[in-house]
């Protein structure tokens, strides 16, 4: 798997240390690390001549110390402000203060305000207590400055784990980090903080990188490109699977058929709506590619299934919260299909949490709750749910449900029950509209369809959903979104 890592900080601490055991000293790598803030200082600011250097007392200030040495040397005027007590006189961090050898204030003393731009250098993504005191205070005065803000690995404030916002936090107006991204940087609110954020290659090898940090990953289509459908002359529809989409009464076959297009756009070769026989004309009178079936609950969806040609099946979309639609999902599951379950067949799960222990294990199902339909299937699981990591979250769920999840939201995280787990980073604030995420269980029934493993079908679906939705913008409706799928997919090489 070829996707882009990301790291906790704890993993990127084990990554520095085999580097350094590996032969290279740990003070070259904060000399490569101060360096490439220099670098990136300079050219988010081409004219800038008054910089400020904000050094905390661990490595994060250190990178800061030689940052401002470097600057210095370069004929700028640099003002360096410490936070905290000095450094262990052993270390590399208290090394680097003794390079820059030149006056050191304290933060209190800083003005922000006389910078051109400010060097956040005070705490890196180990961060994991709220800031206060001087450290606070230095923080909000900084972002009250308006000026611009390079934080160095990440903004000081800001959990690396979990994105979170430790009390307060810098808004960097850009961020660079060394050798990969970590989880708080595409986590929100962290993301928001972080402005572009450049990965600065100080010398730790990729395969270090994926020894620390194996099952994570930024999703993108490096990750799953190669799984993708590749057509060929000789395809036709139905080597191209057949979806099944199951739709509410006469007056709830909106989001199915909105889920129905979805699948048909991304490439299944064959979509089937199956509804009651009162709602057949009314989603006749919308559909046209879409064919239709009549089934009267799970016995008629069972009757179905008996045709193997079905090959994906979305429940969920205006299906009803009911024990009618949890009978519907034993009967998708128990056919050993690509089965996406989503809004109503999530919440018809609540109170039965216990019961899911496993529940979809060995089936290629994929889940895809928001924050409160994830609480309610994951109720009582206390382990689960006061994981502050959104990451750990959907991964522990994924394990005791034995299926793929999709946790949505602006940093939609997949996670598979075999512990891999990827954060989107492409999100838009347009897909923030009615019936967006019945669009994406459509297109991830359609890669199931196609026959992408679970995994690969969840992540290349919500990147591909994400990526239609930004190229429209604003006055995005659901019901743009399949007709915007086939240039996102032209762009894939499809």
């Amino acid at each position: 798997m070829m996707g882009e890592h990301l790291l906790t900080p704890a993993q990127m601490a084990r990554a520095d240390s085999m580097t350094i055991q590996g032969g290279t000293a740990g003070w070259e790598l904060m000399k490569r690390a101060g360096a490439a803030v220099a670098d990136i200082a300079r050219r988010i600011s081409p004219s800038a001549q008054q910089f400020l250097v904000l050094c905390g007392p661990g490595n994060n200030g250190g990178d800061g110390y030689v940052a401002a040495r470097v600057l210095a040397d370069a004929g700028l005027d640099v003002v360096v402000a410490r936070l905290g007590p000095e450094s262990n006189a052993e270390s590399d961090a208290a090394r680097a203060r003794a390079f820059w050898a030149g006056p050191i204030i304290a933060v209190e003393q800083a003005v922000p305000a006389d910078a051109d731009v400010i060097i956040d250098a005070l705490f890196g993504a180990g961060l994991a207590r709220d800031l206060s005191g001087p450290a606070r205070r230095c923080v909000e005065a900084v972002n009250a400055s308006g000026r611009l803000v390079l934080a160095v690995d990440l903004p000081s404030g800001i959990d690396g784990a979990t994105g979170a916002v430790r009390g307060a936090a810098i808004m960097a107006s850009a961020t660079v980090t060394f050798a990969a991204r970590k989880l708080g940087h595409l986590l929100v609110p962290g993301r928001s903080h972080c402005g572009p954020v450049t990965v600065a290659d100080i010398g730790i090898p990729e395969e270090t990188l994926r020894r620390v940090a194996p099952n994570t990953f930024a999703n993108g289509p490096r990750l799953w490109s190669a799984q993708l459908p590749q057509p060929a002359l000789d395809t036709h529809k139905y080597k191209r699977g057949h979806t099944l989409v199951v739709a509410g009464g006469a007056t709830r076959t909106g989001a199915a058929r909105l889920a129905a297009m979805g699948a048909l756009r991304i490439g299944s070769g064959l979509v089937t709506l199956a509804c009651p026989p009162e709602a057949l004309g009314v989603a006749a009178a919308h559909l046209t590619a879409v064919m239709l079936r009549g089934c009267d609950g799970p016995g008629g969806l069972a009757t179905i299934l008996r045709d193997a040609r079905f090959n994906a099946v979305v429940l969920g979309p205006a299906l009803g919260v009911s024990a009618t639609t949890r009978a519907m999902i034993a009967a998708g599951v128990s056919a050993s299909r690509g089965v996406v379950l989503d809004a109503d067949a999530i919440s018809s799960l609540e109170g039965h949490t216990e019961a899911l222990a496993g529940a979809f294990a060995n089936t290629r199902t994929v889940l895809t709750p928001h924050d409160g339909e994830f609480s309610r299937i994951m109720a009582g699981k206390a382990d689960i749910l006061a994981e502050e990591s959104k990451v750990e979250r959907t991964r522990r769920a994924a394990a005791y449900l034995g299926a793929t999840v999709i946790y949505k939201g602006p940093d939609t995280v997949v996670a598979h029950p075999d512990g891999r787990a990827a954060v989107n980073e492409n999100g838009s604030p347009y897909l923030a509209t009615a019936g967006s995420g019945d669009v994406l269980s459509g297109l991830v029934a359609g890669m199931l369809a196609q026959g992408l493993p679970a995994f690969e079908a969840a992540c290349s679906a919500v990147w591909i959903h994400s990526a239609a939705g930004a190229s429209f913008g604003a006055g995005l409706i659901a019901e743009d979104l399949p007709g915007l799928v086939p240039a996102v997919l032209k762009d894939l090489g499809l």
